[in-house]
């Protein structure tokens, strides 16, 4: 099995230096975001009214008043306290996390020529292009392409021809068809070949 990597060199043209980046396409998250204001207007709702009801003359909630006992019962380092506590802190910084990051990992972002175009290109497709430019070169039986955000991994079976030559041939078709997709952040390629096992 014969291993190669090859890589962008991260100096540019004087040209190409002013160009800003192309920054990641950010997620709506619109299933937390609804997830969590149903929760929180919903328990905020339960609340406001029951506090209105008091206003009224009617007794408060016994679900209001059993919470309320029980918080002043117990210590801060009861068990339950603090677990609920916990549980709450996660979701939370969970909640700051998405809120954050970009998200949408599963898509590229693409060189475009007007800053307030965005193009992006989702990775499986990136590996089915990449897969297709493997497959033409002489001697290659098979390849499995896994496309990451900065790094693209390429295994290949070889039915002839020497692994050298094939893994040569197959580094230039790989850069070729990287640099046809127009990635916002070149990737590192790295390409393994080995003979194809009878």
């Amino acid at each position: 099995m014969t291993t190669a990597r090859t890589g962008r060199q991260d100096k540019e043209p004087a040209g190409h230096r002013s160009q800003p980046r192309t920054p990641r396409p950010w997620s709506a998250r619109r299933i937390p975001s609804a997830l969590t204001a149903l929760v929180v207007g919903a328990a905020a709702a339960i609340l406001l009214f029951d506090v209105a009801a008091v206003r009224a003359g009617q007794q408060a909630a016994a679900w209001r008043t059993r919470l309320a006992d029980e918080l002043a019962q117990r210590p801060l380092d009861d068990p339950w306290v603090q677990a609920c506590a916990a549980a709450i802190s996660v979701l939370g910084l969970c909640l700051i996390v998405l809120a954050v990051t970009p998200g949408l990992r599963h898509r590229l972002p693409l060189k475009t020529p007007d800053t307030q175009i965005h193009a992006v290109l989702d990775r499986d497709a990136a590996g089915l292009l990449l897969r297709d430019a493997a497959m033409r070169v002489p001697g290659v039986s098979a390849a499995r392409i896994r496309v990451r955000r900065n790094r693209v991994r390429a295994r290949a079976d070889v039915r002839f021809r020497a692994p050298d030559d094939v893994r040569a041939d197959l580094v230039l078709a790989l850069q070729q068809e990287l640099d046809r997709l127009a990635l916002a952040h070149p990737a590192r390629l790295g390409v393994r070949v080995r003979p194809r096992r009878k």
